[in-house]
């Protein structure tokens, strides 16, 4: 039974399956029903980070202009450019043995494509939700419900995965951003020019 986790909780994800290797993380949202003029098109992203909180390269931002790190460990499965339907609307592949060693931290994010020139925000968003499942199996492992707590932000750091003490651990996020993609890849170090 997966772990339902609030706000600021955190989980080990290897310490109660050992050689958990192949996760996904998959991210979901549904869109409230109000007239923007447009659609919606959010995206997610990996940020791999080392001690210092932030990329050592560029390549190490995973999103939908950047599908795969080079090492292999992080792949994106790929953009859905209106979130419609039941599930995952984007799903970000994860092999933990090939993460490489400098890498310690793994945030993801979801941000509102193009949010200002389509006068959109987190606040017109609603189910939003990340989750983690064995890929071997399909067996969810955690789950965190975002709730409704968002207002004008265009972008969110949903959770991250971590190592600590060569355990893979979730910290449940959940924290707003204004300025879009732009803000957080600025607070992880990934130039945008």
């Amino acid at each position: 039974m997966p772990v339902n986790l609030t706000k600021g909780q955190k989980v080990s994800l290897t310490k109660g399956n050992p050689g958990l290797r192949n996760v996904v993380v998959g991210l979901g949202w549904d869109v409230n029903q109000f007239d923007t003029g447009g659609d919606f098109d959010l995206d997610a992203s990996a940020f791999l980070l080392s001690d210092s909180g932030k990329v050592s390269c560029q390549e190490d931002f995973v999103f939908y202009g950047n599908l795969a790190h080079p090492s292999g460990s992080v792949t994106h499965q790929g953009d859905n450019l209106t979130g419609v339907g039941d599930g995952d609307d984007e799903q970000i592949r994860i092999d933990l043995s090939l993460v490489p060693e400098n890498i310690t931290k793994v945030a993801f994010a979801v941000t509102i494509y193009d949010a200002e020139g389509r006068r959109q925000n987190f606040g017109q968003v609603s189910n939003a939700f990340i989750r983690i499942y064995d890929e071997a199996n399909g067996q969810e492992l955690l789950r965190y419900d975002l709730g409704e707590d968002f207002s004008i932000e265009t972008a969110a750091i949903f959770g991250e995965l971590y190592k600590n003490n060569g355990e893979w651990k979730f910290n449940a996020i959940g924290s707003g951003y204004q300025g879009g993609l732009a803000a957080i890849c600025a607070s992880y170090g990934v130039d945008t020019e």
